[in-house]
């Protein structure tokens, strides 16, 4: 019997399974996923999970109708696939064919030699929450959405938090030096410290800094990144250097073309955009928008009647709570910030900025604004040249 396998079971794989179903695939479908829980929301565990305590069950998604006959098993890995045979081999030995393959397996903390916490999973948040007590020490290494995002939990706490960064502001990559300069000065009115410019070289009871300066630290969290986690897909001809490269339908392409039975959603895909390039996006969002496109994909590659939709072209979109503000992003505004404009309020209050490349808006973000996001949004669709 036709079956269709998926690598991975968070939140993608979920909506995947969710949109297969919807499409009106009724085979077998199995899920296979390394963690032990079932798909569960992420966002609030650098934030109010993590302020308030991790309760596994508040995260839990809840199970459709349409997909309880799923079959999930949880707590297995797969180690390798061969895409020519359409075999699958799982850490446990066991083999599963398949007719058509999600790729669903996202992405991993980056890790530093450094014995810290790292925040990815319910388990992860699970074992830093206890050690946020008042006045405990807190060293976050990286100042990206989740590092700033765990240095405003813990400052809220009652920590005692330092932010190690080795650029010049909070994401700067991501939103650029204007709005990066603006949320330290939020972050830096509610008690926390940075040093920026600086890495960790190495840890003997305080973090020693690369110009030999120490910081005294109870609890050191990693917050440095992530790694697509690809290497079971080693082998196959695949472009794995960035996550999964893939086509406009979410297929992976090989030098012979696109693999037509596999297709890969969440943030592990990195496929072409009419506006802003070949990218990467690792946005909560694109969990769904992935899997309402590529489940269609798939089901008209296996059963033989191709679609004929446009590619696939989502608006990236991502939001972070900071110490009350809301910071609301479209587009792709680290592709415009050599030419950032303030569009509407003032940097220290409620604002809009602009990101714009070669005179074309990219990106916008939001910093409060919450009534005006479809507003804003709609600037950005139209793409004005100015």
């Amino acid at each position: 019997m036709t079956r269709i396998l998926v690598a991975g079971a968070g939140l993608a794989a979920l909506r995947t399974v969710e949109h297969l179903r919807a499409a009106g695939w009724s085979r077998p479908i199995t899920v296979v996923g390394a963690e032990p829980h079932p798909p569960y929301n992420r966002p609030p565990l650098t934030k109010e999970a993590l302020r308030t305590g991790i309760t596994p069950d508040v995260l839990l998604f809840p199970q459709r109708a349409t997909t309880a006959d799923v079959e999930w098993r949880l707590g297995r890995r797969v180690e390798a696939v061969d895409l020519l045979s359409r075999r699958a081999t799982l850490d446990d030995g066991d083999v599963l064919a398949y007719d058509g393959l999600v790729i669903a397996t996202g992405v991993r903390s980056r890790t530093l030699p450094l014995n810290g916490h790292r925040i990815r999973t319910m388990d992860d948040a699970l074992r830093l929450r206890p050690e946020l007590v008042p006045g405990a020490r807190v060293t976050v290494i990286g100042a990206g959405f989740i590092g700033c995002e765990i240095a405003a939990t813990a400052a809220g706490l009652g920590c005692i938090v330092t932010v190690v960064e080795p650029l010049d502001a909070p994401l700067q990559v991501a939103v650029g030096r204007l709005v990066g300069d603006e949320l330290r000065r939020r972050h830096e009115e509610q008690g926390v410290r940075f040093r920026l410019g600086h890495s960790v070289v190495r840890v003997d009871g305080d973090v020693v800094l690369d110009d030999g300066s120490r910081i005294g630290t109870d609890v050191i969290v990693e917050a440095v990144g992530s790694v697509p986690n690809v290497e079971w897909l080693e082998g196959n001809g695949l472009d794995l250097s960035n996550g999964v490269l893939c086509d406009a339908e979410l297929h992976p392409v090989t030098a012979s073309g696109p693999v037509n039975e596999v297709v890969a959603v969440g943030d592990i895909v990195r496929f072409p955009d009419p506006r802003f390039g070949t990218t990467r996006i690792e946005h909560w969002t694109m969990c769904g928008e992935t899997a309402r496109y590529a489940a269609i994909s798939l089901i008209a590659r296996i059963t033989g009647v191709p679609s004929d939709r446009a590619g696939f072209a989502p608006m990236p979109t991502f939001w972070s709570e900071q110490f009350g503000t809301r910071l609301q992003s479209f587009g792709v505004p680290g592709l415009g910030c050599e030419d950032v404009r303030l569009l509407e309020g003032e940097l220290a209050g409620d604002c809009a900025v602009g990101y714009y490349r070669d005179g074309i808006l990219v990106g916008v973000v939001l910093l409060g604004l919450r009534s005006r996001m479809l507003e804003f949004r709609q600037l950005l669709t139209s793409a004005v040249v100015v």
